[in-house]
């Protein structure tokens, strides 16, 4: 009898694996020689999420500076400036100035991301409240590594090209300082209690700016704004300093990115609502 012969089963190819691809929104601002795009960024991404293509990307290559919020230090030179300004004086403590529930809300927070409930105990309410939200975030894959704001200053970096800011990460963080404690610790607790939430929240936002929906981001983002002079601080007045910026930017030709975080550019008291208030339109072109 013949020995059967065995073939080895064909093995199908592994597939590559499919690339998120977004169209995130983009507007310009045209006065004779000088273009200005702005374009509203997200500062931590998953790793496969491709936005660098289309009207965007020949924006940006067309430009000859680029500006974003801040511009970025050293870690060691962060760190100083954080310390400056997010440290609590000596001999106090965080978690014996809070209200019993925001207490037990921060600790359980620090608890499920795998952090001693004393983490925080030396730093004011406001810095807790922006550590604690980005923690679940580097635990779902958001790596500010893969966020616009890191790839538009290293390809910037790489053409040689000029690099400006808006505000200065001294100015940044000290907007946070001045508001008051009552302030702070609500920001806190807010954070907080949603913690468990902020994962699914910061996807369905990144959801809506792949899309290039800024309506809807603008929605999510204001849905629990729930204090309006954190709010002013940390948005509306920034708002209506960087529209004056522009204004004042297109008196010189030439071509500038903006690229400033996207809660920026969205919804009302936006950027672009401040600059139609000073006669200057914005136009949709991605």
């Amino acid at each position: 009898m013949a020995r059967t012969q065995h073939h080895p089963r064909p093995v199908a190819p592994a597939r590559a694996a499919v690339p998120d691809i977004a169209h995130p929104a983009l507007w310009q601002v045209q006065n004779g020689t000088t273009t200005i795009y702005l374009f509203g960024t997200v500062h931590a991404l998953p790793a496969d999420v491709q936005w660098y293509d289309g009207p965007l990307a020949t924006a940006f290559d067309r430009s000859d500076t680029l500006v974003t919020e801040i511009l970025e230090k050293s870690p060691e030179a962060m760190r100083t400036i954080v310390f400056a300004k997010a440290m609590l004086p000596e001999g106090q403590n965080l978690r014996t100035m809070l209200a019993p529930a925001t207490r037990a809300a921060v600790e359980k927070a620090l608890k499920t991301n795998g952090l001693p409930v004393a983490t925080f105990d030396r730093f004011r309410p406001w810095y807790a409240a922006v550590a604690l939200s980005t923690l679940p975030l580097m635990k779902s894959g958001f790596d500010p590594a893969n966020g616009v704001d890191t790839h538009l200053s290293k390809r910037a970096a790489d053409l040689g090209r000029p690099h400006e800011a808006l505000e200065t990460a001294e100015y940044q963080l000290g907007l946070f300082d001045t508001l008051p404690m009552a302030v702070q610790k609500r920001y806190l607790k807010e954070v907080a209690v949603g913690a468990p939430k902020i994962t699914s929240e910061l996807s369905a936002m990144i959801r809506a700016w792949k899309a290039g929906n800024a309506t809807k981001l603008a929605q999510l983002m204001n849905a629990d704004e729930s204090d309006a002079s954190l709010a002013d601080v940390l948005l509306y007045n920034r708002n209506r300093a960087w529209s004056q910026w522009i204004k004042a930017r297109l008196d010189k030709p030439g071509t500038v990115f903006i690229a400033v975080g996207a809660g920026h550019l969205a919804g009302m008291g936006s950027v672009q609502d401040e600059l139609k208030k000073l006669g200057i339109t914005a136009t949709r072109v991605q």
